[in-house]
């Protein structure tokens, strides 16, 4: 299965508590909400990419231990975006200082707030076109970082505020910038 998108906004006016129990009672599957209401119902991804995904997480995991800067996410967490859409990037992480803003209510459901830094990485039956979409929506919803990793084109997108996208072919590293400071990825496990 690939990615299954129905509208429900026209006959269905869905709640975030409706939406957040109705992905909490069919936790094998992935749901994300447009901002215009459209639920993608996505499967768990195959055991390869699910493998490098968390490769990538415990990279970043591990940075984050030593630099104690924010707070990190796999593909399981969900927020609520300012345009309202929910969205569960493959990775992500939040600045200690904004994530401590939220009320312990707002931590325990979909965190409404956009993580300062998102990645995807693309699994084969994911829309090139889809997923460039969703990257955008992060940045225009105040990602400060992205990175769209794209195995079956060895290139990765990088996203930043206020900037064109970058698209680098074949990189051996990717940098955390100013955003995850001294955080390098080594991407030779994903290739």
């Amino acid at each position: 299965m690939n990615a299954l998108t129905i509208s429900l906004d026209s006959v269905l006016d869905i709640s975030d508590e409706q939406f957040f129990q109705i992905c909490q009672k069919n936790s094998d599957l992935r749901f994300e909400r447009s901002a215009q209401g459209d639920i993608t119902i996505m499967a768990p991804a195959g055991s390869e990419t699910g493998m490098r995904n968390s490769d990538l997480n415990a990279d970043i995991v591990i940075w984050n231990r030593h630099k104690k800067l924010g707070v990190t996410f796999d593909s399981s967490a969900g927020f609520k975006l300012p345009n309202g859409a929910n969205r569960s990037p493959d990775s992500s992480w939040i600045l200690k200082e904004r994530w401590e803003a939220l009320t312990l209510e707002q931590r325990s459901r979909f965190a409404p707030i956009c993580p300062d830094f998102v990645m995807e990485l693309m699994s084969p039956s994911d829309s090139l076109k889809a997923t460039q979409a969703k990257m955008q929506e992060y940045q225009e919803n105040g990602a400060r970082l992205g990175w769209l990793i794209n195995r079956k084109d060895r290139q990765v997108e990088v996203y930043r505020i206020g900037q064109p996208v970058e698209i680098l072919k074949s990189p051996t590293t990717l940098s955390g910038e100013d955003v995850l400071p001294d955080f390098v990825l080594d991407l030779a496990s994903i290739w």
